[in-house]
């Protein structure tokens, strides 16, 4: 058997702050290194300079949820496993629109157990990747037909609008596209055609 040469990284993301303190104090017991992130926009800047091999997230947090932060992280980072947490959801089933691989009601389970959890699910995980760059940025199309979708920037992995007047100005054929990101300015690459507006509103493509 191969013996593992480096602690587990955990991603702990959590807007309550209790919940993060004791991450930081019970997780390092158990021999793996943690990061804390108060919601989904500090979680995104901490998996540019180093990523996990576990992610555990809060489904509600303000500015980017749970339910955008794992999309964005299945979608950027498909072999990290994920565990998502909420007191909002009742019974041991993911939500519905979580991407996640495993879902624990808050109240219902102990340190131990989700220690358990961890280990089952990095036991099953490849070895930890390194950040790669993607090419083109993963987009969002808002559920409720506003004239704008949402981008990830591909460098600085924050999320920003692109507002359009008309859908029909974005023609039918599937082409690359670019916009510029509202932070750090990069020039962001994405695909985008009415067709795709039409079929993936509120998830991301």
């Amino acid at each position: 058997m191969s013996q593992k040469l480096f602690n587990y990284r955990i991603l702990v993301v959590d807007d309550d702050a209790v919940v993060r303190r004791l991450s930081e104090e019970l997780l390092p017991q158990e021999g793996f290194e943690v990061r804390v992130a108060a919601d989904g926009f500090e979680a995104l800047h901490l998996l540019k300079a180093a990523l996990p091999d576990l992610i555990i997230a809060d489904l509600n947090m303000p500015r980017m949820t749970g339910f955008e932060l794992l999309a964005i992280v299945r979608r950027r980072f498909p072999q990290i496993p994920v565990i998502a947490v909420s007191g909002e959801y009742s019974g041991p089933n993911v939500p519905h629109g979580v991407i996640a691989d495993l879902f624990l009601e808050k109240g219902t389970y102990t340190p131990g157990d989700l220690l358990r959890h961890a280990h089952h699910l990095l036991q099953l995980a490849p070895p930890r990747p390194s950040p790669a760059r993607a090419e083109h940025a993963p987009l969002w199309v808002p559920v409720n037909g506003k004239p704008y979708y949402v981008l990830t920037c591909t460098e600085c992995l924050r999320s920003f609008p692109v507002s359009f007047r008309d859908k029909s100005s974005l023609g039918t054929e599937k082409r690359e596209r670019h916009a510029q990101c509202d932070y750090c300015e990069a020039t962001v690459k994405y695909f985008l055609d009415l067709g795709t507006l039409h079929q993936a509103s509120g998830q991301a493509i």
